[in-house]
């Protein structure tokens, strides 16, 4: 009975870790394993003209919606473009951002030294507009006036002012100014400070009309459904829009959610920001100080979706001007700097539902590499610590364990001696365990304790931009790409089936077939993992197989 029941329990668990593969896959923006859905169209289908059509429609004079309906209208429709598209740079020493004249807009993102070694060592781009991505983050004007059309993201602009120097260590300024149609007025001014991957952007909104109108200021991001380049098809990370709110803190939210009506969020909300998060990369806006705004998500064309915020409305008496800040951020998920600029930034580097646990584990793995200066040696480091933190609860299971394979000549000769009597064998069973002090759960236990940690420490490190491009030793040059030779891999499946050698083999043949074949499977994956995710499990491998294999030689058990 006790062997069908270990088989049973082996069987749902490694069933329940298929399962929660693939609902993190799933969790996380990827096809499911089981039940495929529908592809979503890719932008790669638009063509220049395509995009090029949506900057000459004109604006309708008079818009009756409010709100994100507004901004709606505004997105399916384009702009009221009265000179061809300019485009200026602003740069330091992180960040080179290049800004259209048509409504202002943040058209190109690239990281000076975040580089992509698969394309020539150049720098990493996010924001984009090409026939390969649409990714944009844009501002403007709407109110509750219906006879008067505000300039938004789609008004032509004139550059009024450009300060740009080399030296990129000095603030770098950019500012445009609508010819004041309708009377209403906006100029954007463009700072970009040094060392930041942020830009402020001041609204200055000035009423020439003889009537007082009420501007509300949005900001947006749009980008296309489709996974970022180059993402891996063994292990998936969350790509989509997310916003914070001190309501309910950092809600998610899935394209196909968006596509489907099904978006659930805090709408509206005094303090908090709207981001475009993928793997290792994030934009977001935010706001200088609290207000009300309403926050919204919108899907604008084939496979094209928008998530911003509308501020609330001031009132603005004609003659009068008025100011308003935000700052946009595009760059790569640095929690700590994160943290620095906005509360609750830091969680768009997602560790999921585990958020919990992970977050501590990279505080201590931070600080760890503060002083080794070595991701990777800081990765051993702390698997050492997490391994020394749980060594009782280790040496328990293991204990029990060892004793399992101590007795397991015994259980062999009696369940083969009493193959006919099923029953006595059960009972003959228990009667071993009994005397031989044996918990057969024993060993199992204390290690399920530790697989939520040890998931949460996977996914700080698969979360992790520092690691990109980094060396740890020899042959390893990047530990954020699988392993070139496939060293660590093959290691670590060869100290898996160690660790199953050191276990107490399973009385029923064909379990103990499954205890070689589980490792073998599961060892597949990590060859295309990042290496330094192949690392940490290399380490615990090797720190667990030391301990049991003293445990065994203390309780005089043969290895």
């Amino acid at each position: 009975m006790n062997d069908i029941k270990r088989t049973i329990l082996w069987v749902i668990f490694g069933f329940s870790m298929v399962l929660l593969w693939d609902q993190w896959q799933v969790y996380n923006g990827k096809k499911p394993m089981f039940f495929p859905q529908k592809e979503l169209t890719t932008a790669t289908e638009k063509s220049d003209s395509d995009i090029k059509v949506n900057r000459t429609t004109e604006i309708p004079k008079s818009i009756n919606e409010v709100g994100s309906n507004k901004i709606d209208q505004l997105n399916k429709q384009e702009g009221s473009s009265s000179q061809k598209q300019k485009t200026f740079v602003l740069k330091n020493q992180n960040l080179e951002l290049t800004i259209s004249s048509d409504g202002g807009s943040i058209i190109k993102s690239r990281f000076l030294k975040q580089t992509d070694p698969k394309n020539n060592n150049e720098p990493i781009s996010l924001l984009d507009e090409s026939k390969q991505r649409i990714y944009l983050a844009q501002s403007g004007l709407i109110g509750n006036d219906g006879n008067i059309a505000f300039p938004n993201h789609k008004t032509a602009m004139i550059m009024t002012k450009y300060q740009h120097s080399e030296d990129k260590n000095e603030k770098q300024n950019l500012e445009f100014s609508t010819e004041g149609e309708n009377g209403i007025k906006l100029i954007k001014t463009f700072t970009l400070s040094p060392d930041q991957y942020y830009v402020d952007i001041k609204h200055t909104v000035i009423n020439e009309t003889k009537e007082t109108v009420s501007p509300k200021l949005y900001v947006q991001i749009i980008r296309d459904g489709n996974k970022p380049d180059g993402e891996s098809d063994f292990y998936s990370t969350f790509t989509g829009p997310a916003v914070y709110t001190q309501e309910k803190k950092y809600e998610k939210i899935e394209f196909k959610d968006i596509e489907n009506n099904k978006v659930s969020i805090q709408n509206k909300s005094n303090y908090g920001y709207v981001a475009m998060v993928q793997h290792y990369y994030a934009s977001a806006w935010m706001f200088s100080d609290e207000r009300e705004r309403e926050i919204y998500s919108k899907k604008i064309d084939t496979n094209l979706y928008s998530v911003g915020m509308i501020s609330g409305t001031k009132t603005l008496e004609p003659g009068n001007k008025l100011d308003t800040e935000a700052r946009f951020y595009s760059g790569p998920q640095e929690e700590k700097n994160l943290e620095d600029l906005y509360p609750g930034l830091e969680l768009v580097k997602d560790y999921g539902w585990l958020t919990i646990l992970a977050k501590p584990l990279y505080w201590l793995l931070y600080k760890i590499n503060a002083n080794l200066d070595n991701w990777g040696w800081s990765i051993v480091a702390l698997v050492v610590l997490l391994k020394i933190a749980f060594f009782w609860l280790n040496a328990q299971a293991y204990k029990s364990m060892a004793k399992m394979k101590a007795i397991n000549p015994k259980i062999m000769e009696m369940r083969e001696r009493l193959k006919d009597k099923p029953q006595q064998i059960q009972m003959e069973m228990m009667k071993i365990y009994k005397e031989e002090k044996v918990n057969p759960m024993g060993g199992c236990l204390p290690i399920m304790v530790q697989i939520p940690v040890f998931i949460a420490l996977y996914w700080v490190l698969l979360s992790t931009v520092e690691m990109r491009n980094t060396p740890w030793i020899a042959w390893i040059n990047d530990l954020s790409s699988p392993d070139p030779y496939f060293i660590l891999p093959l290691l670590m499946t060869l100290t898996s089936l160690m660790q199953t050698w050191l276990n107490p083999t399973p009385p029923d043949p064909i379990q103990a077939k499954m205890m070689w074949i589980m490792p073998l499977a599961f060892s597949v994956m990590f060859f295309f993992f990042p290496a330094g995710l192949v690392l940490y499990w290399l380490t615990n491998n090797i720190l667990s197989i030391s301990q049991q294999w003293l445990i065994n030689k203390k309780l005089g058990v043969n290895n």
